[in-house]
């Protein structure tokens, strides 16, 4: 059965894609999620699409303490190497505009925040794809292509039940660490990590974003 009896939001198609926002303060780190609705969740993802129907998707799906403290310790030492790096965005780029600038603030806050407590978020979700040993040279679109639209697609699912997520993929700086703490073998690659938790309120809006006609390119470049 895809979905079941869990009580939804009362969100257009619109609203539910305008406001799956990436989560962080606002998880709830107290309220236990029940594994069943993760699992209805994942149903509903997995009716994405994938190149030639393939269907090598994978969920990790961790709730053990112990499990979530040793996946969060790596994603915690990767996020602060990415802290102090020169690529770090911080709160902008002073050439834009001051609402990016704002926007970019709070993002950096609650990034922070997100990895001092990731170990308590009750659910992280791992979605990974099966890629053999070695990834394919070249442009890998059509490799994550057939994982990371599932993934969104688990994101607006948990949106719609009052859940809430955060896209994140620094971990994969220790893919390999993390991958012998939970056993996936070598074959099967990781591509995001969405910690999962009910929401304190669900009133989310819209982000910013810099308008379309700065990034449309019509018939060409």
């Amino acid at each position: 059965m895809i979905g079941g009896m869990t009580e939804l939001l009362p969100l257009d198609p619109d609203q539910l894609l305008t406001t799956t926002r990436s989560v962080r303060k606002r998880l709830d780190l107290e309220r236990p999620v029940p594994l069943e609705i993760v699992r209805e969740c994942l149903e509903i993802a997995m009716q994405a699409p994938t190149g030639s129907n393939r269907q090598g998707w994978h969920w990790i799906v961790v709730t053990d303490p112990d499990l979530r403290r040793s996946v969060a310790d790596l994603y915690a030492r990767s996020y602060r190497a990415y802290r102090d790096s020169a690529t770090y965005a911080g709160s902008g780029d002073p050439s834009q505009s001051a609402e990016r600038q704002a926007t970019q603030a709070r993002v950096s806050t609650s990034a922070d925040f997100l990895a001092d407590h990731m170990a308590e978020v009750p659910v992280l979700v791992i979605g990974a794809i099966h890629a053999g040993a070695e990834l394919p040279a070249g442009n890998q679109a059509g490799l994550w292509g057939s994982l990371l639209p599932a993934a969104w697609s688990l994101q607006l699912a948990l949106r719609a039940r009052g859940l809430g997520s955060a896209w994140t993929t620094l971990h994969l700086s220790y893919e390999k660490e993390v991958a012998e703490i939970l056993g996936i073998p070598p074959n099967v690659r990781q591509g995001v990590l969405l910690p999962v938790a009910w929401t304190k309120g669900t009133d989310f809006k819209p982000a910013h974003r810099e308008p379309l006609d700065t990034v449309l390119h019509v018939d060409g470049w």
